[in-house]
């Protein structure tokens, strides 16, 4: 009987001893795993969000140097329209100030006092120049352009139609006169001065002079005042 229980335990630790070295292979093995998902972890970049989520959120410095140099170029261009603006400013101030007759009451008479300096000064047809010669409207034009800054259209006819009418009672200073010299259309065209006088570059082999709006001659063909807008307040 005893020998059967030792033959039994003997049995048993054989067992024991045989199944232990299993069991502790079994038991190891999740620690084999634990070390290839740590690997796993370590290797693949999708796993550390981290460090991915970091180099978003604070990009390298040298991906906004093209984008500082366009900027400063875009810069240098605004500045350029603004000192483009600038100039075009002080254009038309220069230009207002020459028409502040409504301020000062001397842009008719400036008006007058440089169209006096063109007299003598000989007609040529289609002249816009004092060098070229003026015909009538390109004398009116000069005038009104060089002294108070105020640009009339090309021909007698579009200054016509461009102005103010005005009643020959009322006629100021600097005021345009028209005339029909050839039919019913508006021919010619001269600035008025005072008293029934006006000044105009009359016609071919003549040249810029002072006539009355008296004489039979423009009185037969004369077609009435026009003010040019630019000056109606004045």
């Amino acid at each position: 009987m005893h020998f059967k229980r030792l033959t039994a335990l003997a049995f048993a630790s054989c067992c024991i001893a045989a199944v232990t070295p299993a069991i502790a292979d079994t038991v190891q093995a999740p620690q084999g795993l634990d070390q290839s998902a740590t690997l796993l972890l370590t290797d693949l970049p999708v796993f550390a969000p981290a460090s991915g989520l970091a180099q978003s959120i604070i990009p390298d410095a040298s991906t906004f140097a093209p984008k500082a140099t366009v900027a400063t170029a875009q810069d240098a261009q605004e500045a350029d329209a603004v000192d483009g603006d600038d100039e075009d400013d002080s254009l038309v101030a220069a230009a207002t100030a020459r028409l502040a007759g409504h301020v000062d009451g001397h842009a008719r008479e400036a008006l007058l006092a440089f169209a006096m300096k063109l007299r003598d000064i000989r007609y040529h047809r289609g002249g816009r120049t004092p060098t070229a010669g003026f015909d009538c409207s390109g004398f009116v034009r000069y005038v009104f352009a060089k002294s108070i800054g105020l640009d009339l259209p090309t021909n007698s006819a579009s200054q016509f139609l461009a102005g103010l009418s005005v009643k020959r009672t009322e006629m100021k200073t600097g005021d345009l006169v028209f005339f029909r010299t050839r039919g019913k259309a508006i021919s010619h065209v001269g600035i008025y001065i005072d008293n029934g006088q006006f000044i105009h570059s009359p016609s071919a082999g003549k040249t810029v002079r002072v006539d009355s709006l008296n004489e039979a001659y423009w009185s037969k063909h004369f077609a009435g005042a026009k003010r040019p807008e630019g000056i109606a307040k004045i």
